[in-house]
């Protein structure tokens, strides 16, 4: 027994997206991008879809299901109207594609790495990178201060992974002196007093500036005393096993502008990193550090 059921020859636009299952709205952006042809109208001057119509549609909507974008798909049809002709444009789609997705599941798994690390390192010390979070793990838990993790941050970005692990030391010094500690947040705070309102010329400025000199000086009989130095020598080896062609290019006279120093992030100086870093110090404080630094330099 034959169905009485009569299938349309022709159907509107909001029947037409709802059997292949998307939008009316987005129907009309296909017809505005080119993608599909515009359809006949009928005595309403609403648009009537027939068969081949909705076989477009049912391509379209499943090959953008797929991750091919609006545009590509365009241009894949755009050509002859033979199968191969369309065919081949997709299969160069499908490659390029299938490209782009190894890359997204590998930046995908980076991130879920970097996630997990922060969830087990914490929040901030996850950040950093395994190289540098390694020399500070066995430091007891709240030992570390932000104002620390902050400043191997910004190493990081600027001299590398093995450059913060280096300066990581001396956290691990502070952590476990609290004497120096005490002396550390001492300094620094007669430092940060040198504001806008001390004149360079201050007593105070060279006063604090031989208290910084001197605490350095005390900082490295520690680091020296409890070993840190010499770890800091199996650091340099440990990153040249790690980092063969660096340490490689680097011996031949290749990272003169310390470029590739394993940031992990887009290539800049050391000079370049330095000079877009802001540092709101005064004048007097400015000063200070030099005549710290002058200090350093006659006890060579």
């Amino acid at each position: 027994m034959y169905s009485s059921f009569v299938p349309p020859r022709q159907v509107r636009i909001g029947d037409a997206a709802a059997f292949v299952g998307t939008t009316p709205r987005a129907i009309r952006h296909y017809h505005e991008i080119g993608l599909l042809p515009e359809p006949v109208r009928g005595g309403d001057d609403r648009r009537r879809y027939g068969y081949e119509d909705m076989i477009r549609l049912l391509w379209i909507r499943r090959t953008a299901d797929a991750g091919i974008a609006l545009d590509d798909i365009r241009d894949a049809f755009a050509g002859p109207a033979s199968a191969g002709a369309g065919d081949d444009g997709i299969a160069s789609i499908l490659e390029r594609l299938e490209e782009t997705l190894v890359a997204q599941e590998a930046e995908l798994r980076r991130q879920r790495t970097a996630v997990q690390r922060m969830r087990t390192e914490g929040s901030r010390m996850g950040l950093l990178s395994d190289f540098v979070t390694g020399r500070l793990r066995n430091l007891p838990e709240g030992s570390l201060r932000r104002a620390d993790l902050d400043s191997l941050l910004v190493t990081e970005r600027i001299f590398g992974p093995l450059g913060a692990a280096v300066q990581a030391g001396r956290f691990i010094a502070l952590a476990t002196h609290p004497d120096l500690r005490a002396e550390s947040d001492r300094v620094d705070a007669a430092e940060e007093a040198l504001d806008d309102t001390i004149a360079v010329d201050d007593p105070r400025v060279a006063r604090v500036a031989a208290e910084r000199h001197a605490f350095e000086e005390a900082l490295h009989a520690a680091i020296e005393d409890s070993g840190l130095a010499a770890d800091d020598d199996a650091l340099f080896d440990s990153w040249d096993a790690l980092h063969p062609a660096a340490a490689a290019a680097e011996g031949a006279g290749a990272d003169e502008t310390g470029r590739d120093s394993g940031q992990g992030h887009e290539s800049m100086s050391v000079l370049e990193a330095i000079g877009k870093m802001p540092y709101d110090f005064s004048p007097a404080r400015l000063r200070c550090m030099e005549l710290a630094e002058e200090l350093s330099a006659h006890d060579v």
